[in-house]
């Protein structure tokens, strides 16, 4: 009997998984494992990552050799998406709203702030640095390309 050792990265303790053969498929470990710990595959996917060599398994008919040592990590179906931009307004006069200067091909001062907040967040201007507010010297705009 063969085996291979494996842990979910919030976990202190090594599991076990038996199987007979010199080595185990990436599916057939996910298998097991979801079985195991009674997961759904319908939930989730499990992401497998050699212990020793950080070495991320992606292929599915990839051959794990017995007695290796994994972690794994639970993600979602589709895998992980990128997270959007998100920004958090302060208006209080102390707050710290952004670095050096807003780099925009709007003026704030013309556009409403919605408006001027949606081309922030659309990519149309990028805030850099921070600065605190009413710095009028740090806050001028800048005409670069983005």
């Amino acid at each position: 009997m063969s085996c291979v050792h494996y842990k979910f990265s919030s976990k202190l303790d090594y599991n076990t998984v038996t199987f007979d053969g010199l080595h185990i498929t990436l599916n057939e470990l996910k298998k097991q494992i979801m079985g195991r710990e009674r997961l759904k595959a319908t939930d989730c996917d499990l992401q497998i990552t050699n212990a020793q060599t950080r070495e991320e398994y992606t292929d599915d008919e990839v051959h794990i050799p017995k007695h290796s040592s994994v972690i794994v990590r639970r993600t979602p179906l589709g895998g992980v998406k990128p997270a959007g931009r998100t920004f958090i307004v302060d208006r209080s006069d102390t707050a710290v709203v952004g670095s050096s200067r807003p780099v925009c091909k709007t003026n704030p001062k013309s556009t409403p702030l919605v408006t001027f907040l949606e081309n922030i967040v659309s990519g149309k201007c990028i805030l850099k640095g921070f600065v605190k507010k009413n710095e009028s010297c740090k806050t001028r705009l800048s005409s670069e390309p983005l």
